[in-house]
């Protein structure tokens, strides 16, 4: 079987995309019609039917994802309690097909709508999992960095060893004008804090760096150092 994937804190690219379609709804209708109830219902109308279709495409992933080793009572329980927690405001049905080795899955929802797919048996689903190498994470190198017009400070970062410095840097630049556009980034210019380099990497969050594989050892930079070499022994 396989273990039930969390669920992501962040909106998908859909999800914002109808939240916004939403947003931008709710400005045109009352501009398209004077009638307040006609423009809810509408709106109602239309965000359910969102809803609906976003349920429809969580129920198809989910069932793509399922594993069926067998038809046993104790599969079919377990199956069913992933549905419960996956759609549980709905009515859910498990018939087994023991002659075709398929399952039927139906999901009845509280407004009548009724998902259903069938899904094959198989009797390797799951063998192996716990054998399989971990997936391979390269490890961090440093990654120093300067300005152009004070090359004496170094602001000591780390990228991914899979990457160039060329790609580190381009990332870099990157994540930066995400963070100044960000609603932080934002803040923080009508704050009038001055939006450069050091007020960015002392400020962004470390997820933010390490999500396109860099990594800040410290917030401040360090002068660069020359050393003396010790005159040679006669």
């Amino acid at each position: 079987m396989k273990k039930e994937a969390k669920t992501p804190s962040k909106k998908s690219g859909a999800q914002r995309s109808e939240a916004d379609f939403l947003e931008l709804l709710k400005k045109i209708l009352p501009k398209a019609t004077h009638d307040p109830k006609l423009a809810g219902k509408i709106y109602q109308a239309v965000e359910s039917e969102l809803k609906a279709k976003a349920k429809a495409a969580a129920f198809e992933k989910f069932c793509e994802r399922l594993e069926v080793p067998s038809l046993e009572p104790k599969t079919l329980q377990d199956i069913k309690l992933q549905l419960a927690a996956a759609f549980g405001e709905g009515d859910l049905t498990l018939k087994a097909n023991k002659e075709d080795k398929t399952l039927a899955v139906e999901v009845t929802m509280p407004d009548g709508t009724t998902f259903h797919s069938e899904v094959k048996v198989n009797p390797n689903a799951g063998k192996g999992a716990d054998d399989e190498d971990p997936e391979f994470v390269p490890k961090f190198v440093p990654f120093p960095v300067c300005l152009p017009g004070d090359k004496e400070m170094v602001w000591l970062l780390a990228k991914r060893e899979n990457m160039t410095p060329e790609e580190a840097g381009i990332q870099l630049n990157k994540v930066e004008e995400e963070f100044w556009a960000s609603k932080t980034g934002q803040k923080m210019i009508r704050d009038r804090v001055d939006k450069g380099f050091p007020e960015f990497i002392s400020r962004a969050p470390a997820g933010m760096l390490q999500e396109v594989g860099l990594k800040r050892h410290y917030k401040t930079p360090e002068p660069l150092k020359q050393l003396r070499t010790a005159p040679p022994r006669r």
